[in-house]
């Protein structure tokens, strides 16, 4: 039976184009200053192109040219392309870390889409945030929309080995510091790390959202595993234009699409694929954005029965390029299908079961056999205790397995600066055994909670030849990250959460089998000390930073703003001047 298609009349450009008015006129007239004819945009959908692209933002440095890609797909699919630039958050340059903007990304998108004659929208990202900025954006304004991934870059090379982005620049950070490796080797590695266009080629939060969002069914089948620099990925460009002419006229929406079981399904892809733990903080944002309900014991739910199939890095040791040609992230699906809701639906109109029907692994070393798993459990653990009585995550299968059940003493920095002043001072009470803690790095503290949480390991116990240690923060880590590194620690330490009561020599005990984690601190004790404690002065007193600081929520809840999360319709603008 043929699905209901809307007609020309219902297009939403079409309030802004039709009739016998001055807006209309106007309208027409200032399209037609443009260049275009009336035939171009009459009755056509109007295709938003939201483009995050910049001078300054490497991963999407091929988006000057897939933004033609996409518009020919659009116009041979009968549609009326705009390209609408959007902020561009740059992982490596954005300071004190993208994630204090991933919530104004959304904002912008949802904003231009609403403002604009725009029917749907092709939302080009894959630079960390830019993701799940771009579908909290789609979810809220809920006309159609399709993902288009930047895909991961080309493998890095140093010497006849295979560098990762991220993974192997800490590799190589600490073994100078060590001592083990010259300054010429560390620039030589410098040169051949990164050397095409496209995000992370490792299992980074990157392409671990990018594979989320085809999981959510956002994406056309096998979009996110394509590397930017393959041709493949120009032809899906232009598919991504000519599909979301057709979702208007079907009038397929995020809500039709994001769903309790979708998110599930996301949540599952990440475990398989050892992925980054920021996912849980922007899935839940998304989740939501649309009431879903979902909290972070749904990740713990399903990592537990979820192994980890994608031998990548940092949890393996192959990256995004052998990951694509052994058969990409519809051969791993195919593989844990029992696992997933197979029954949701997708951007191309098929269900995600149909979209992996037949879908093949042709390399069992890099997407493992459900028989010879990386891990039996997901890559990810949600622990709670009286260190984090809201939560806290640990990428446990990129961790020293001798540190899964593990009480040290505290060494405690009370901030990043505190930190990076004396993580290397010889005279550093610390030993393997020790807990590594640094407080006030959470959403509002860092301020936006930065990627500091992969905590360096202090000098001397690098030139002992230690590689790991519990670190504990309220801080995040890039999914290229790997070591024994709490995180997400709920609430931070800035607002007065009991990360901030810790103290040196305070036991304290890590518990990946007990899912706890717990500082071995009498009630009494902590209490005395909450009294005591003060809190910080805030970081900004204007700006977006104070509204960041008022509004944001912890990472147990996404970190988005409160004010983000109804779902009450937003009345259309009112299109006279």
């Amino acid at each position: 039976m043929a699905k209901k298609r809307i007609t020309p009349e219902q297009l939403r450009s079409q309030r802004w184009y039709k009739g016998i008015s001055l807006s209309s006129f106007t309208h027409r007239s200032r399209s037609k200053q443009m260049g275009y004819s009336a035939d171009e945009f009459h009755d056509k959908p109007a295709i938003a192109i939201i483009n995050t692209w910049s001078d300054i933002n490497q991963c999407h440095q091929h988006f000057k040219y897939r933004i033609d890609d996409v518009k020919r797909g659009v116009w041979q699919a009968g549609g009326f392309p705009v390209e609408l630039p959007a902020m561009s958050l740059s992982e490596p340059f954005v300071k004190p870390s993208t994630m204090l903007y991933r919530n104004m990304l959304a904002m912008e998108a949802e904003e231009l889409l609403r403002s604009h004659p725009i029917d749907g929208a092709v939302l080009m990202g894959g630079c960390d945030k830019t993701t799940p900025a771009l579908l909290m954006a789609a979810a809220s304004m809920n006309i159609p929309a399709i993902y288009l991934p930047a895909g991961p870059m080309l493998r890095g090379n140093y010497r006849s080995q295979f560098l990762g982005s991220g993974t192997d620049s800490w590799r190589f950070w600490d073994e100078l510091r060590a001592g083990t490796i010259t300054e010429e080797e560390w620039y030589e590695a410098e040169d051949g790390i990164a050397r095409s266009p496209g995000h992370c080629m490792t299992m980074g939060t990157a392409s671990t959202m990018t594979s989320a969002a085809e999981a959510l069914g956002m994406t056309l089948p096998g979009a996110a595993s394509i590397p930017a620099a393959d041709s493949n990925h120009a032809r899906m460009s232009a598919s991504c234009g000519k599909r979301i002419v057709d979702m208007v006229w079907e009038d397929m929406c995020p809500k039709n699409l994001i769903t309790v079981k979708s998110l599930e399904n996301a949540i599952t892809t990440v475990m398989a694929l050892g992925g980054s733990t920021n996912a849980a903080i922007h899935l839940l944002a998304i989740g939501h954005r649309l009431g879903l309900g979902i909290g972070l014991e749904k990740f713990d739910e399903l990592s537990r029965i979820t192994p980890v199939l994608a031998d990548i890095q940092p949890s393996g040791k192959f990256l995004m390029e052998d990951f694509y040609y052994s058969g990409g992230l519809r051969g791993l699906l195919n593989r844990i299908k029992e696992l997933l809701h197979t029954d949701a639906l997708t951007v191309n109109g098929k269900t995600l079961g149909e979209n992996i029907e037949g879908a093949k692994v042709y390399n069992d070393e890099v997407i493992r056999c459900r028989e010879n798993p990386m891990s039996k459990e997901g890559g990810l653990v949600v622990l709670k205790g009286n260190l984090c009585p809201d939560g806290a995550v640990i990428k446990h299968t990129a961790a020293d397995p001798k540190f899964h059940q593990h009480t040290g003493p505290a060494v405690v920095f009370e901030s990043h600066p505190d930190l990076l002043k004396r993580i290397d001072d010889p005279d550093l009470k610390v030993t393997p055994e020790s807990v590594i803690v640094m407080k006030n790095a959470g959403p509002v503290g860092g301020p936006g909670m930065p990627e500091w949480g992969m905590l360096p390991i202090p000098k001397k116990l690098l030139q002992a030849g230690v590689r790991d240690i519990v670190r504990i923060s309220d801080a995040r880590m890039s999914g290229t990250s790997y070591g024994t590194c709490v995180l997400h620690v709920a609430p931070e330490s800035f607002i007065g959460g009991n990360l901030a009561l810790v103290e040196n020599g305070d036991l304290i005990t890590l518990d990946i089998f007990g899912r706890s984690l717990n500082m071995e601190v009498s009630e009494k004790e902590l209490a005395d000390r909450r009294a005591e404690w003060k809190p910080p002065k805030p970081h900004y007193l204007r700006g977006y930073g104070w509204m960041y600081s008022q509004h944001i929520q912890q990472a147990d809840k996404g970190c988005d703003f409160d004010f983000l999360q109804s779902t009450d319709p937003i009345p259309e603008p009112e299109l006279h001047h």
